[in-house]
């Protein structure tokens, strides 16, 4: 038995809408061998994993899954569950699982949700070998490795200030991504996001944090707008310390100009020795030390966002009680063991620690860490009561008295941060501070929420959902539109025409297809860009208004979507599919389910656009969370008609010209001899990409003669689609160049070239070799009966086969061809192409397919460029020889 792959889904994909692991695992001789018949396998499970017994599995009712252990279930199930649970044992709960077997006997998927992609796999690991030590009946330490699992959350997920900013974040649907293994966290997409880096956000001030950093010039500004502040200075070393002590007058605190967290403070401090000492801890925590008054009271943190006080908590220090027979150690350690406490600020509590200012605490009162304490004796362990020193917190949002409130609003405007908090010393949190003679000690930035969102005592208050709000005012969801658009062919076409006619509206549009990243047209990105990490590239850039996404196959199987859900959905063709064979994808209907996922991420708000004349993409209305576009060329469709009779909206043909309809309304938006990439509407499958992109944008909201506009705008040149059926001339022979690559797209090429009166034609065609045979060969029956020579190449896709095998399953498709009359073979693409180029004559067509795009239109222009003529490939007007053939010209049948 061997894991043997393990996919990272980080977005939406084939099995759930959120996160998940896909494992696939051989089990080999365990095929055949369900959990029942390996002797004392389930009762080791059973003993090792007992909270299991929650897990209601298929049957529905408490202790499913261990009925099932006993009754005989298969080792990818087993896997399934056991991953689960030791994921929500070391604190990520999660619920999700499937084990499907694959085509492949005894191999299994597995799906397995996580909240954390490192603790996934850890999770993982650790069921594999958990599940091989209890088929072996070896030994296997479950409460380490629950322990491990634990420590490596602990360290990786989100501490609960991060936390409670981005789960208020998602509970009102603004979208969030973590930009590195830290607290660094987007909320919101292009142009409208916003970033925190725990309780900071992008437009916390440098300059206010810098000022809140240094304590004294802190108290001397917030003093100036009326707030009270204890009288202190900054001291240059111990002796000065001891100095300001005694001019400020006893008791006094000692703390870094510019710690945090509490650390190296000491307070109440009562002696030349004690300020002395505390000097020596506090100068090892900042770039200077303060000494100033100690104000009799409580300690206290109040939280103001946004200029307004949203939470408040009376912090007691870190302490034990004696229960007259253990050490303060011994006590410590117990308090410790609380699993609400941890090293660092991921859980609730901080753990205590007996540093050099907890022994002189403790000397203070009598104690060393080997004492004895008496039974009910309350033992401070330090001073100041922060939580990151093991102190607890009460809140008492609802008992500040208003002044206060106003006071600490006002020494926060005055530091000018927009996050703050807020110490204060007091002795009545309910009354004003000049009337008792409390003071507000500190402002801080970035503060710690986990003693508001997860109090020790008391109301936990909504922090998280306050900053948010701040961010983000009730209207805004920090969302930009976005455009998915998948399907087997047409999707680069039509993707790049919606990016077009949205940018007519002067949006900074970003789109990510096969030929790169684009923003507001400038190229920022090479290469296939149609997966899940270009489109988070987008969607991470600032500037993009408008986000148009083609998603792939390949992409979404390997990763999931790059996006949590869309506005609208393009599906353009299922067709013969394409990539069938490739991650257990065998049938075009799999395949559709797997096209599917960017319908089913649909907000509810959003619109499917659907091509109604194939039945595989008609049938995902039933998927869609929104509502649905249908269309197609055929205006009389009957699922066209019938939708249109409940009121639903469809894009059609009729009389030559784009319409579209919502109900019994119906208007013509553009004939389609004024849209070049139709030419003339007689290229079929670019007239259902018009449709579809057309469909798209109404669905977004664009007005008609805008959509018109980027419609006679858009031309079929390399510049705007390259090596989507682009038509120019070389040497008067008519040249289309396309990426076509698959029995579907060729048999639409095919079609089109019908509309072309050349007599002999010559095709440059190659297959990818990670296609089916069976798809090899049809490709090259459908060569053999459309042209007259046949120019053969294998170069950059050969993809695991040999040298030659593409090429011999091509010519076996060609072997019975009633056509094609010559054949060629070269290694290389380019090879091939020159050789095309200078077989062609006058009056006759080459088809050209690009092998890679960027490669075929940089050396196609550079054959242009060596004419005498210049060339127009690069979108110029040009005369004469060169220029790209107008419809007119090239197409003169019918």
């Amino acid at each position: 038995m061997q894991i043997t792959k393990v996919l990272k889904l980080r977005g939406p994909n084939i099995w759930a809408n959120f996160p998940v692991l896909e494992v696939w695992i051989e089990l080999e001789e365990y095929k055949d061998t369900p959990s029942d018949k390996i002797p004392g396998f389930a009762e080791r499970i059973i003993q090792w994993l007992p909270t299991m017994i929650e897990h209601r599995c298929g049957i529905g009712e408490r202790g499913g899954f261990f009925h099932r252990l006993r009754t005989g279930t298969y080792m990818g199930h087993i896997l399934e569950h056991v991953s689960l649970e030791l994921q929500s044992l070391a604190g990520n709960v999660v619920g999700f699982g499937r084990a499907r077997e694959t085509t492949v006997e005894g191999t299994y998927k597995v799906a397995i949700e996580y909240l954390d992609e490192q603790v996934g796999l850890a999770a993982v690991d650790t069921a594999y070998r958990l599940i091989v030590a209890a088929i072996h009946d070896e030994p296997f330490d479950v409460a380490a490795e629950i322990e491990k699992l634990r420590g490596l959350a602990h360290d990786r997920c989100l501490g609960p200030s991060t936390s409670a900013i981005v789960t208020a974040a998602q509970e009102r649907g603004i979208p969030t991504m973590r930009l590195d293994g830290e607290s660094l966290v987007q909320l919101g997409y292009g142009s409208r996001q916003r970033r925190i880096n725990t309780a900071e956000t992008d437009r916390t001030s440098a300059v206010a944090e810098a000022i809140a950093s240094d304590k004294q010039l802190t108290r001397q500004l917030i003093k100036t707008v009326g707030v009270p502040v204890p009288d202190g200075r900054k001291v240059c070393d111990a002796e000065d310390a001891c100095r300001a002590a005694e001019e400020i007058g006893w008791p006094v605190v000692v703390k870094p100009l510019n710690g945090n967290h509490g650390r190296g403070v000491a307070t109440n401090l009562n002696t030349r020795e004690q300020v002395a000492a505390a000097y020596n801890v506090a100068i090892h925590e900042g770039s200077s030390v303060v000494v100033e008054q100690y104000i009799i009271g409580d300690d206290y943190r109040l939280l103001v966002i946004g200029n307004q006080m949203v939470a408040a908590a009376r912090r007691e220090p870190a302490q034990v009680i004696g229960n007259g027979t253990a050490t303060v150690w011994e006590l410590v350690d117990e308090v410790n063991r609380d699993p609400v406490r941890s090293d660092g600020h991921a859980t609730a509590l901080s753990k205590i620690k007996l540093d050099s200012i907890s022994l002189a605490v403790l000397a203070e009162q009598g104690y060393t860490p080997e004492t004895i304490v008496p039974a009910g004796a309350k033992v401070l362990i330090r001073r100041n009561g922060n939580l990151s020193t093991g102190g607890t917190a009460t809140d008492v949002t609802d008992d500040v008295h208003p002044d206060i409130a106003r006071r600490v609003v006002d020494a926060v405007r005055m530091v000018g941060l927009d996050i703050a908090g807020v110490d204060v010393v007091a002795r009545d949190i309910k009354r004003p501070l000049r009337e008792q003679g409390g003071a507000v000690i500190e402002v801080n930035a970035g503060p710690g929420l986990r003693m508001h969102v997860r109090p020790s005592h008391g109301t936990p208050r909504p922090a998280g959902k306050a900053i948010v709000d701040m961010m983000f005012p009730e209207t805004q969801s920090g969302r930009i539109p976005i455009v998915g658009v998948t399907g087997v062919n047409g999707k680069t076409t039509t993707t790049r025409l919606i990016t077009h006619i949205v940018g007519t509206t002067g949006k900074r549009v970003g789109m990510a297809c096969t030929d790169g990243v684009y923003v507001a047209g400038d190229r920022i990105d090479d290469g296939d860009c149609s997966g899940p990490q270009s489109a988070r590239t987008v969607l991470m850039n600032p500037l993009v208004d408008a986000a148009v996404l083609e998603t792939a196959r390949g992409g979404i199987l390997r990763e999931g979507l790059g996006f949590d859900r869309c506005d609208i959905a393009v599906v353009t063709n299922i067709g013969e599919g394409d990539h069938l064979g490739l991650s257990d994808i065998q049938t075009v209907e799999k395949l559709a389910q797997v096209k599917r996922c960017i319908v089913e991420a649909l907000a509810p708000s959003g619109v499917a656009v659907l091509n109604t004349e194939d039945p595989l993409v008609a049938a995902m209305i039933e998927k869609c969370p929104g509502s649905t576009i249908f269309f197609a060329k055929n205006g009389n469709h009957p699922i066209l008609q019938q939708h249109r009779q409940t009121g639903g909206r469809v894009a059609f043909v009729r009389e030559n010209a784009v319409a579209l309809a919502e109900g019994d309304y119906e208007f013509t938006l553009l004939s389609l001899d004024r849209i070049p990439l139709t030419y003339n509407g007689r290229i079929g499958f670019q007239v259902e990409n018009v449709l579809a992109a057309s469909a798209a944008c109404w669905a977004l909201g664009l007005p008609a003669e805008q959509i018109r506009l980027g419609l006679e705008s858009f031309s079929a040149q390399m510049d705007k689609v390259p090596a989507r059926f682009n038509v120019f001339e070389i040497a008067d022979a008519t040249v289309i160049v396309d990426y076509g690559h698959n029995p579907s797209s060729l048999a639409a090429i095919l079609t089109a070239i019908e509309q072309f009166p050349h007599q002999v034609r010559t095709a440059v065609y190659s297959v990818a070799g990670d296609r089916r045979d069976s798809d090899i060969i049809r490709q090259g029956e459908l060569l053999g009966g459309a042209f007259d020579r046949v120019i053969l190449y294998e170069d950059n896709y050969l993809r695991g086969r040999a040298p030659g095998e593409i090429i011999g399953l091509l010519r076996a498709g060609l072997s019975g061809a009633k056509r094609t009359k010559e054949m060629q073979a070269f290694t290389v693409w380019t090879a091939a192409a020159d050789a095309a180029l200078k077989m062609v004559r006058p009056g006759e067509l080459l088809l050209v397919q690009a092998d890679v795009v960027d490669q075929a239109v940089e050396h196609l222009k550079g054959r242009l460029t060596a004419q005498t003529q210049p060339s127009s490939l690069d979108g110029n007007a040009a005369a004469d020889a060169s220029k790209l053939a107008e419809p007119a010209a090239v197409v003169a049948k019918g």
